[in-house]
């Protein structure tokens, strides 16, 4: 059986919160301002009061600086079944600086830090298997194949701490479709970066079955709340979240949601992934987020918002039943 080291007891401030209209408010200040949002830019702090509410946020014409030949807009569009999650928006001081990332830390709080040294440029996605475009894609190249978009999604750990986060991403299922996925691929698997040198965590923890990998069945890939993320807080992805390019599948516990992803592969049959692999009695393939079901260690029932010592009742499905509950009846 694998070792599982103890996880530090998560921490923050109920003053930590952001709610939602405050972060679209400073959007529409940035659009005023001229500032382009996209690809790698990474936005200068701001010290400027944040606009009135009211103001409509329109679309930025200008083009991206790191794409010379594209139409797209600067801004992607909001998608409108995503602009609120029911939920205020939590800090980004505290998204930015709370990390599970094993790779680097079992420290939550340190890994921000420590990913300093890891190189997130260039980076190259290998898409492989039953698909007709195979090939090595960077990340601007995918956002040419398919326009990536804002959503606004709750975030449920399985260690029971939940947070709500503006993400820019590319619908995954409509890229599938761009790529000419087969019908015979039933399922996707994905995995992460391997570089020992860059990344402290894999010497630390030499038991785990690294890389990280991670797998959905190709209903779950195709289903209109499954996003590659590429961003977050209108700002390019930075390394402790994940960059460049993550996996986002709200209804599943924060574990599936793979980070710094370097391989994508189209299978007929079905891949373990990680935390299955190491602890199956704990983690289930499909860690679905399911409040009737407690984890060996701790209850499911509720859940801690982060920044906040006040708990909530989870739901099923992370509150997404009504996008995922049908791929899982019998």
């Amino acid at each position: 059986m694998h070792y599982i080291p103890p996880r530090p007891d998560w921490q923050g401030r109920q003053e930590d919160i952001t709610h939602e209209s405050q972060w679209l408010n400073r959007r529409e200040w940035l659009r005023l301002a001229g500032f382009s949002l996209l690809g790698g830019n990474i936005l200068a702090s701001l010290s400027t009061p944040l606009l009135g509410q009211g103001q409509k946020e329109t679309l930025d014409s200008k083009k991206s600086t790191h794409t010379k030949t594209t139409s797209k807009p600067s801004h992607p569009w909001k998608n409108p079944k995503f602009r609120s999650a029911g939920r205020p928006l939590t800090k980004e001081s505290l998204v930015t600086t709370w990390n599970n990332f094993y790779e680097f830390s079992l420290d939550k709080g340190k890994v921000h830090k420590l990913v300093q040294p890891f190189k997130v440029s260039p980076w190259a996605v290998e898409i492989s298997g039953l698909l007709k475009k195979p090939g090595n894609y960077s990340v601007q190249d995918l956002e040419k194949l398919v326009s990536p978009e804002e959503r606004i999604y709750r975030f449920r750990c399985v260690e029971a701490w939940a947070m709500t986060v503006p993400w820019t991403g590319i619908p995954l299922g409509l890229l599938c479709k761009k790529l000419g996925v087969s019908d015979k691929a039933k399922y996707v698997r994905f995995v992460a970066f391997k570089r020992p040198k860059e990344s402290p965590g894999f010497a630390a923890l030499p038991h785990y079955p690294w890389p990280y990998h991670e797998a959905l069945r190709m209903d779950e890939a195709m289903n209109e709340l499954t996003l590659l993320a590429t961003g977050i807080y209108g700002k390019a992805l930075p390394k402790q979240n994940g960059a460049p390019i993550r996996l986002i599948v709200p209804w599943k516990y924060g574990l599936k949601n793979i980070k710094s992803i370097v391989k994508i592969e189209f299978l007929a049959k079905r891949p373990d992934t990680f935390w299955h692999e190491a602890v199956p009695h704990e983690y289930s393939w499909l860690s679905n987020v399911d409040p009737k079901v407690p984890h060996p260690r701790w209850s499911q029932a509720t859940e801690r918002l982060l920044g906040s010592d006040r708990k909530v009742q989870t739901l099923p499905f992370n509150g997404y039943g009504k996008f995922v509950a049908s791929l899982y009846k019998k």
